[in-house]
């Protein structure tokens, strides 16, 4: 039947006149695309003559309006036939207008995450840059401190190392999947495609939840970070200027958060750089330190106080701070529904993390654990008193002081404060974005799916706004309760997002299977194969399993003042669920979602493996040119260009 004809902008096409081909996409790029994308086609005539006609006030409110050629109608759509074998017995598949009871469209769902109006304008660099630096903060520059007390410097070392095969695996099945279908949400809504959409709805939440908890966590570390030159200034003034800063750079658009990124990554990467070389000089006595002993110090820690503090328990009591120091890495495949072109962009992108994990991680902390005892008075978890935001207590600020150098400590100080912010930013996009993929799929309240004619999820940022003034409670006296708090909440939710990238891959990759497809057919396939999937699965359970041991029978540390009462019922179920809290949270959102609507575990030969599917027409003629450019290659650039 012939659409009814309206009111259109050229380019605009009615979706709810048509129901769903075969195996045909809601994508840019296939025959059912809704329009030509501004964000990597050009601008059409008529948009560009009514742009500069109107006054400069009206285009900049009319640019918080949502934008009409951008809107998509899921009512009509049609999931393909198979997928409702046995949901009912008449030919007319189930959707919310016949179904009284609750019901989810996991179909329209999928259509609505495919077809967002989210901007398309990151590129390349972007991607590299927030791969690489992104969102490294407090977690690596100040909590690694208390990694190196609790475990010593070989368990820091074995921890970062155990938990950036873990990611590596993890990002590299996320790339595969982000390249494949790059749609808003990325991996909570794979959740929901590829698992059970209650398991999305209780990922995507723990998610969005633990960007939100960590946005007040990163304000409070840097109003505390400033402390280091004034401790006399109100740290309220420092909140509100730091999320007064986060927030206009959000408001920016998708291209302002990544050129921030890109320059605060560039700042991180010079500073980390700087002091490999540096704690190198400072290990081989290329400065006297303050007791004015000289000489070269190499592995003196090791051997005394150790190279291992309290044992097997001190290991694993690493694992979910350096989990924490990892949070952001898969960033990366949640910026692929704004990627101009994700294809070219994001496997270069996934393969920056390796040098994330051995330049950020291995090769500073082995550094940081040679030049720096475990039992310094300074570090966290040493202290009676201390918080995990205090970057005075960074075992890389004492690092550099252990050389007297008067300067570098300050501007290693001015480097975490960028890093802080730079996670802080990360944050709001990371929360914003999620929080309006979830309303998308009808999981979240329908306001925060709302996106401006820029490409920003306006309520979704404010909300995210509203949380961050959590952030003014750092004045309190009980400020350390309210951080070991927030960051419970977010302690353990990076593990279950990657375990669940990890399932997703595998499953859709058993779903490929199935439908007799080739991996020839995906424009990016993972390094680590289904192999890297499944070891990083069992890695992201294992890391749960030891998490849980140290949450019951917790390590006693100087904080508990040895006191007859450390291991008291009530110190013992505290320390519980300031380790464990994530678990029940994601427990409680899988079962109340699955209870509500009665949702059931997405079988492979139901899978959707086509909506919102990015298609290249040419993609074998182009793995051809790009084969035969990699034969012309000398073995070193073959090499490099594996691993980057």
């Amino acid at each position: 039947m012939k659409p009814k004809k309206r009111d259109t902008m050229p380019g605009d096409i009615e979706m709810a006149a048509y129901g769903s081909r075969g195996d045909d996409s809601f994508t840019q790029g296939s025959s059912w695309s809704i329009r030509e994308p501004f964000a990597v086609g050009r601008v059409p005539t008529w948009a560009r003559t009514r742009h500069r006609q109107e006054p400069r006030l009206r285009r900049f409110l009319d640019s918080f309006k949502r934008d009409p050629v951008r809107r998509i109608s899921t009512i009509g759509l049609h999931a393909p036939s198979h997928q409702y074998q046995a949901a009912d017995s008449s030919d007319e598949p189930p959707t919310e207008q016949n179904h009284k009871s609750h019901y989810f469209d996991l179909h329209a769902a999928n259509v609505r995450t495919a077809n967002t109006g989210l901007a398309r304008e990151l590129k390349g660099r972007h991607l590299q840059m927030i791969a690489i630096g992104g969102s490294v903060g407090s977690g690596l520059f100040v909590a690694s401190g208390k990694c190196l007390y609790l475990g010593g410097p070989a368990a820091l070392i074995i921890a970062y190392g155990f938990v950036g095969v873990m990611l590596w695996c993890t990002i590299q099945a996320l790339g595969e999947l982000a390249v494949a279908f790059p749609v808003a949400g990325s991996f909570s809504s794979y959740s929901t495609r590829f698992l059970d959409p209650a398991w999305g709805f209780a990922m995507g939440w723990n998610y969005a939840l633990q960007w939100l908890t960590v946005l007040p966590l990163e304000l409070i570390a840097a109003s505390i970070t400033i402390g280091y030159w004034n401790d006399q200034l109100n740290k309220a003034i420092f909140i509100t200027i730091f999320l007064a800063t986060v927030i206009i750079i959000n408001l920016f658009g998708v291209k302002g958060y990544g050129e921030a990124e890109f320059v605060f990554s560039i700042i991180k990467i010079a500073a980390v750089t700087g002091f490999i070389i540096l704690a190198a000089v400072i290990n081989i006595g290329g400065f006297d330190d303050p007791q004015g002993n000289t000489g070269y110090i190499g592995g003196r820690y090791w051997t005394n106080p150790g190279a291992f503090h309290h044992g097997f328990k001190g290991l694993c009591s690493v694992f979910v701070s350096a989990a924490f120091a990892f949070t952001g890495t898969e960033l990366v495949g949640l910026a692929a529904a704004e990627t101009a072109n994700p294809r070219k962009s994001l496997p270069t992108a996934i393969k920056q993390v390796f040098w994330r994990i051995t330049l950020f991680y291995i090769v500073s902390l082995t550094l940081v654990g040679l030049i720096v005892p475990y039992n310094h008075p300074r570090l966290l978890g040493n202290m009676s008193h201390y918080s995990v935001s205090d970057a005075s207590h960074s075992p890389f600020v004492i690092a550099i002081e252990s050389a007297s150098i008067q300067v570098l400590p300050g501007i290693m100080n001015a480097v975490i404060l960028i890093a802080v912010l730079s996670v802080g930013n990360s944050a709001v996009f990371g929360s914003s974005r999620t929080l309006a993929a979830l309303a998308d799929q009808r999981q979240a309240p329908q306001i925060l799916a709302y996106v401006d004619r820029k490409g920003r999820p306006l309520f979704a940022i404010l909300f995210a706004a509203l949380v961050g003034l959590i952030g003014y409670l750092a004045d309190l006296k009980f400020q350390a309760d309210v951080l070991n708090w927030l960051l419970a909440v977010s302690g353990l939710s990076s593990i279950f997002t990657w375990g669940s990238i990890c399932l997703c891959h595998i499953r859709f990759r058993r779903a490929w299977a199935r439908r007799g497809r080739s991996l020839t057919q995906l424009s990016f396939t993972a390094q680590a194969g289904i192999t890297g999937s499944y070891v990083g699965l069992f890695l992201n359970v294992f890391v749960l399993i030891a998490q849980f041991w140290i949450a019951a029978f917790p390590i006693v540390t100087f904080t508990d003042n040895q006191s007859a009462d450390h291991a008291s019922p009530s110190k013992v179920a505290q320390s519980f669920f300031l380790q464990y809290l994530c678990v029940p949270i994601v427990v409680a959102f899988y079962l109340s979602y699955k209870l509500w609507f009665r949702t059931s575990i997405v079988k492979c030969d139901e899978m959707d493996l086509d909506t919102g599917r990015r298609r290249d027409v040419n993609l074998p003629v182009l793995v051809m040119r790009e084969k035969e450019e990699v034969e012309q290659w000398p073995g070193w650039k073959r090499v490099y260009r594996f691993f980057c």
